[in-house]
């Protein structure tokens, strides 16, 4: 069983950074792929970044190319997303989600262990 908590959301202007972290613990928790999602208001839960179970491969949806990223540190057994540029639009629940794989996938039914959710809030 894999346990996950997120932390580092909170309220900021458009512009201004944030960095999520998500504490994993429960068994080979170093090798289990993790990624993070986002839901708005009235939207479905979307893809937003993920990382293999090395670290060694991301993935992130077109929007937040070039300003998140997401990154491991598995001797401390926390996943990292460094969010900057930050748009009203990035408004958003934050979950972290494992998988029991070491390969990353973008749909959120692929992943069975989830967070409770980070609260982001990005001003005009």
């Amino acid at each position: 069983q894999v346990q996950l908590v997120e932390s580092g959301g909170g309220l900021v202007q458009a512009g201004g950074s944030l960095r999520l972290a998500c504490a994993a613990s429960g068994r080979s928790v170093s090798m289990v792929a993790m990624a993070w999602f986002r839901q708005a208001p009235g939207k479905e839960r979307e893809f937003v970044a993920a990382v293999t179970g090395s670290g060694g491969i991301t993935s992130y949806v077109d929007s937040v190319k070039g300003r998140f990223t997401v990154s491991r540190d598995n001797a401390k057994n926390s996943v990292y997303l460094q969010m900057s540029s930050l748009k009203p639009e990035d408004t958003a629940v934050y979950y972290c989600a494992a998988r029991r794989t070491t390969y990353i996938s973008q749909h959120p039914a692929d992943y069975g262990y989830w967070g409770q959710g980070t609260q982001v809030t990005v001003s005009s």
